[in-house]
């Protein structure tokens, strides 16, 4: 019998930034990862403090981009590696009004350091009433973090390549198979529906789809262009362009609409000839509030589950990860804004 602090059941953005926390923090864990790509692995990666349909913001947003980067300076120092890159969002302005709204609003206290009053003009693609940078944005190199994170926990003996057996999970020994642990912590994103424990959380999917192009005429690498979705170079001479947001068609096949709308919505600004290379889509795990789910189970002291991150699994499983830690180990409150109870 191995005795563990912890379990972790998940592999996506609550997973890895959880362990993180336990690495900090000098715990004991394994990681069950069931193999498949999740919401998280095929993500664009945005770290964006800003709603860029309405020029707004969110809860705690500077807490969280600041979280962070002291987060990913860490991550760095284990597996040699910081997988941030620093490329900014320009949003395409429709018209002058939208130029109008967005100096208001980058005037007012929560958004002055997020919204950049020089507007821009990008070169290759249309943009008759230029762009607005968002200050502070960013994006996360999707297939290194999860690469570099499962490769440093595979040489730690941590990860484990199989899908979790909730038959097997004795709740009265706190033992699992070979395992003696003091605690697990449920990320499954969807698959929290097969999960006996929550199965019953408010969680909905929201199916994205996002596409991957090469251009006839490439574009300035150091940007990210968001019109109706964002527009970024990948490593591969490709170029990432999504993702849709579906809550109705939320079967396991490729929607031809959703690929239509991205093809559509790209040669609204970008003019010249492309190629749709590959399709990829997920199911994000999203709440109706668009707050994380975070707690315990009401009988099972010992069982938590992190997920709801919805469409900022970068942002809020960083951030929120060290909430529940401080939660479980510290017995530290949890907010109210996140709490399981919150809907009854």
């Amino acid at each position: 019998m191995q005795n563990v602090d912890y379990i972790i059941v998940g592999d996506g953005y609550a997973a890895l930034f959880f362990a993180h926390q336990l690495i900090l923090n000098n715990k004991s864990f394994v990681i069950f990862s069931e193999g498949k790509k999740s919401a998280s692995q095929i993500s664009a990666g945005i770290i964006n403090p800003v709603v860029l349909k309405k020029f707004t913001t969110f809860w705690k947003a500077q807490e969280q981009i600041d979280f962070l980067h002291k987060t990913l300076n860490e991550i760095s120092l284990y597996t040699q590696e910081n997988y941030l890159i620093e490329v900014p969002i320009h949003r395409i302005f429709h018209d002058e009004n939208e130029q109008k709204l967005w100096l208001n609003k980058s005037n007012k206290e929560e958004l002055i350091g997020f919204l950049d009053q020089n507007f821009t003009k990008i070169n290759g693609v249309k943009n008759n009433f230029k762009s607005g940078k968002v200050n502070q944005s960013a994006r996360l190199n999707v297939r290194h973090f999860f690469d570099g994170m499962k490769d440093f926990l595979i040489q730690q003996n941590k990860w484990i390549q199989e899908r979790f057996n909730y038959h097997q999970l004795d709740t009265q020994e706190n033992k699992y198979r070979e395992f003696s642990f003091k605690h697990i912590v449920f990320c499954e994103g969807m698959g929290v529906k097969f999960n006996p424990f929550f199965a019953e959380l408010p969680v909905q999917p929201n199916k994205g789809h996002h596409i991957r192009i090469k251009l006839s005429e490439t574009l300035d690498s150091n940007i990210t262009i968001k019109k109706k979705h964002f527009l970024f170079p990948l490593d591969d001479e490709l170029y990432f362009y999504g993702g849709t947001y579906d809550r109705d068609q939320i079967h396991e096949n490729i929607d031809e609409s959703a690929v239509k709308q991205l093809e559509n919505g790209l040669s609204e600004f970008y003019e010249n000839e492309f190629e749709t290379k590959e399709v990829h889509f997920g199911f994000r795990p999203t709440v109706k509030d668009r707050r994380p789910l975070i707690g315990r189970h009401s009988l099972h002291e010992n069982l938590y589950v992190f997920n709801g991150l919805g469409a900022r699994g970068i942002l809020n499983g960083c951030f929120f990860s060290k909430i529940l830690f401080d939660f479980i180990d510290k017995n530290y409150p949890l907010p109210e804004e996140i709490q399981l109870n919150r809907f009854q």
